[in-house]
Protein backbone atom coordinates (compact mmCIF):
# COMPACT_ATOMS: atom_id res chain seq x y z
CA UNK A 1 0.00 0.00 0.00
CA UNK A 2 1.49 3.58 -1.04
CA UNK A 3 1.37 5.86 1.91
CA UNK A 4 2.27 9.34 1.90
CA UNK A 5 5.61 10.18 3.90
CA UNK A 6 5.59 14.14 4.14
CA UNK A 7 2.95 15.38 6.97
CA UNK A 8 -0.42 16.28 4.92
CA UNK A 9 -3.56 17.62 5.75
CA UNK A 10 -6.25 16.32 5.43
CA UNK A 11 -9.63 17.65 4.99
CA UNK A 12 -12.47 15.93 5.98
CA UNK A 13 -16.30 17.00 6.07
CA UNK A 14 -19.57 15.08 6.02
CA UNK A 15 -22.34 14.89 3.58
CA UNK A 16 -25.62 14.66 4.48
CA UNK A 17 -28.09 13.07 2.09
CA UNK A 18 -31.62 12.18 2.78
CA UNK A 19 -31.10 9.33 5.79
CA UNK A 20 -27.58 9.02 4.69
CA UNK A 21 -24.45 10.71 6.17
CA UNK A 22 -21.36 9.92 4.30
CA UNK A 23 -17.92 10.88 5.93
CA UNK A 24 -15.16 12.25 3.18
CA UNK A 25 -11.55 13.14 2.94
CA UNK A 26 -9.48 15.37 0.37
CA UNK A 27 -6.00 16.03 0.45
CA UNK A 28 -4.75 18.48 -1.72
CA UNK A 29 -4.57 16.48 -5.04
CA UNK A 30 -8.24 15.29 -4.66
CA UNK A 31 -10.80 13.24 -3.27
CA UNK A 32 -9.13 10.34 -0.97
CA UNK A 33 -11.52 8.65 0.74
CA UNK A 34 -15.86 8.48 0.88
CA UNK A 35 -16.99 6.07 3.92
CA UNK A 36 -19.52 4.19 4.29
CA UNK A 37 -23.13 5.25 4.85
CA UNK A 38 -23.74 6.27 8.43
CA UNK A 39 -20.67 4.84 9.90
CA UNK A 40 -18.80 6.62 12.58
CA UNK A 41 -16.27 9.27 12.50
CA UNK A 42 -13.64 6.94 13.35
CA UNK A 43 -14.02 4.91 10.35
CA UNK A 44 -12.63 7.37 8.32
CA UNK A 45 -9.76 8.33 10.51
CA UNK A 46 -8.84 4.85 10.39
CA UNK A 47 -8.44 4.77 7.24
CA UNK A 48 -6.05 8.03 7.39
CA UNK A 49 -4.10 6.57 9.62
CA UNK A 50 -3.39 3.36 8.01
CA UNK A 51 -2.81 5.84 4.39
CA UNK A 52 -0.65 8.29 6.04
CA UNK A 53 2.39 8.39 7.90
CA UNK A 54 1.75 12.35 9.29
CA UNK A 55 -1.28 13.89 8.54
CA UNK A 56 -3.39 16.30 10.42
CA UNK A 57 -6.93 15.80 9.76
CA UNK A 58 -9.00 18.74 9.46
CA UNK A 59 -12.54 19.29 9.58
CA UNK A 60 -13.46 21.92 6.31
CA UNK A 61 -16.83 21.77 5.11
CA UNK A 62 -15.89 24.47 2.26
CA UNK A 63 -13.42 22.86 1.05
CA UNK A 64 -15.14 19.31 0.88
CA UNK A 65 -18.25 21.45 -1.06
CA UNK A 66 -17.15 20.78 -4.75
CA UNK A 67 -17.10 17.31 -3.76
CA UNK A 68 -19.71 16.98 -1.64
CA UNK A 69 -22.44 19.00 -4.40
CA UNK A 70 -21.14 16.10 -6.82
CA UNK A 71 -21.74 13.43 -4.87
CA UNK A 72 -25.22 14.55 -4.24
CA UNK A 73 -26.07 15.18 -7.46
CA UNK A 74 -24.82 11.69 -8.11
CA UNK A 75 -27.04 10.39 -5.23
CA UNK A 76 -30.29 12.45 -6.25
CA UNK A 77 -29.66 10.83 -9.82
CA UNK A 78 -28.92 14.15 -12.22
CA UNK A 79 -24.79 13.28 -12.64
CA UNK A 80 -23.70 10.22 -14.17
CA UNK A 81 -19.98 10.90 -14.10
CA UNK A 82 -17.67 13.04 -11.93
CA UNK A 83 -15.29 15.03 -12.96
CA UNK A 84 -13.45 15.69 -9.42
CA UNK A 85 -10.28 14.70 -8.73
CA UNK A 86 -9.39 11.33 -6.77
CA UNK A 87 -6.30 10.96 -4.90
CA UNK A 88 -6.45 7.12 -5.06
CA UNK A 89 -3.63 5.30 -2.54
CA UNK A 90 -3.43 1.84 -3.57
CA UNK A 91 -0.72 -1.02 -5.28
CA UNK A 92 -0.08 -1.11 -9.30
CA UNK A 93 -2.65 -3.50 -9.19
CA UNK A 94 -5.38 -1.89 -6.83
CA UNK A 95 -4.61 1.10 -9.41
CA UNK A 96 -5.60 -0.96 -12.00
CA UNK A 97 -8.21 -2.69 -10.63
CA UNK A 98 -9.84 0.92 -9.99
CA UNK A 99 -9.53 2.23 -13.87
CA UNK A 100 -11.56 -0.60 -14.93
CA UNK A 101 -14.04 -0.13 -12.25
CA UNK A 102 -14.57 3.52 -13.40
CA UNK A 103 -14.90 1.95 -17.38
CA UNK A 104 -18.54 -0.18 -16.04
CA UNK A 105 -21.24 2.68 -17.48
CA UNK A 106 -23.49 4.13 -15.07
CA UNK A 107 -26.26 1.65 -14.57
CA UNK A 108 -24.75 -1.46 -15.63
CA UNK A 109 -23.41 -3.96 -14.01
CA UNK A 110 -20.13 -6.54 -14.23
CA UNK A 111 -18.52 -9.21 -12.54
CA UNK A 112 -15.34 -9.81 -10.76
CA UNK A 113 -14.30 -11.98 -13.35
CA UNK A 114 -14.53 -9.05 -16.11
CA UNK A 115 -12.77 -6.92 -14.37
CA UNK A 116 -10.03 -9.44 -14.06
CA UNK A 117 -10.60 -10.35 -17.72
CA UNK A 118 -10.28 -6.44 -18.29
CA UNK A 119 -6.74 -5.65 -16.29
CA UNK A 120 -5.56 -8.50 -18.25
CA UNK A 121 -5.15 -11.01 -15.10
CA UNK A 122 -8.43 -13.79 -15.81
CA UNK A 123 -7.14 -15.96 -13.32
CA UNK A 124 -6.70 -12.93 -9.86
CA UNK A 125 -10.58 -12.60 -9.48
CA UNK A 126 -9.49 -13.27 -5.96
CA UNK A 127 -7.28 -10.56 -5.66
CA UNK A 128 -9.49 -8.22 -7.86
CA UNK A 129 -12.25 -8.44 -4.87
CA UNK A 130 -9.87 -7.95 -2.54
CA UNK A 131 -8.62 -4.34 -4.53
CA UNK A 132 -12.15 -3.81 -4.86
CA UNK A 133 -12.97 -4.41 -1.83
CA UNK A 134 -10.00 -1.52 -0.52
CA UNK A 135 -11.41 1.20 -3.04
CA UNK A 136 -11.38 4.32 -0.77
CA UNK A 137 -13.72 6.34 -2.75
CA UNK A 138 -17.00 4.65 -2.74
CA UNK A 139 -19.12 5.77 -5.43
CA UNK A 140 -16.78 7.90 -7.58
CA UNK A 141 -15.05 4.58 -8.09
CA UNK A 142 -18.09 2.92 -9.01
CA UNK A 143 -17.26 -0.29 -7.14
CA UNK A 144 -20.53 -1.08 -6.76
CA UNK A 145 -21.18 -2.19 -9.83
CA UNK A 146 -19.48 -5.60 -9.39
CA UNK A 147 -21.94 -8.23 -9.10
CA UNK A 148 -21.48 -12.16 -8.48
CA UNK A 149 -20.79 -14.42 -11.98
CA UNK A 150 -24.45 -15.64 -10.77
CA UNK A 151 -25.74 -11.98 -10.52
CA UNK A 152 -26.02 -11.92 -7.10
CA UNK A 153 -25.19 -9.03 -5.03
CA UNK A 154 -21.61 -9.63 -3.26
CA UNK A 155 -19.69 -7.73 -0.39
CA UNK A 156 -19.57 -3.76 -0.58
CA UNK A 157 -17.91 -1.65 2.09
CA UNK A 158 -20.62 -0.01 2.37
CA UNK A 159 -22.99 -2.79 3.34
CA UNK A 160 -25.48 -4.71 0.59
CA UNK A 161 -28.28 -2.03 1.46
CA UNK A 162 -26.14 0.67 0.19
CA UNK A 163 -25.34 -1.34 -2.98
CA UNK A 164 -28.63 -2.57 -3.74
CA UNK A 165 -29.63 1.42 -3.20
CA UNK A 166 -27.20 2.73 -5.35
CA UNK A 167 -27.84 0.05 -8.30
CA UNK A 168 -31.55 0.87 -7.91
CA UNK A 169 -30.65 4.59 -8.24
CA UNK A 170 -28.50 4.54 -11.50
CA UNK A 171 -31.66 1.99 -12.84
CA UNK A 172 -34.27 4.36 -11.95
CA UNK A 173 -31.85 7.14 -13.50
CA UNK A 174 -31.53 5.57 -16.62
CA UNK A 175 -35.13 4.59 -17.08
CA UNK A 176 -35.71 8.98 -16.38
CA UNK A 177 -33.32 9.37 -19.04
CA UNK A 178 -34.53 7.29 -21.17
CA UNK A 179 -38.04 8.75 -21.22
CA UNK A 180 -36.78 11.93 -21.23
CA UNK A 181 -34.88 11.72 -24.43
CA UNK A 182 -37.77 9.54 -25.92
CA UNK A 183 -39.95 12.91 -25.40
CA UNK A 184 -37.11 14.96 -27.42
CA UNK A 185 -37.32 13.25 -30.32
Amino acid sequence: MMKHDQKQTIYWSVLEFEDWNLHLAATANGLCYVGSANKPYEEMEEWVRKHFKAFNLLRDDKALMPYKEELAAFLAGKLVRFSMPCDLLGTAFQQSVWEALCKIPYGETCTYSDIADLIGKPAAVRAVGTAIGANPVLMSVPCHRVIGKNGTLTGFRGGLDMKTRLLALEKNAVVSLTQEAGRHV
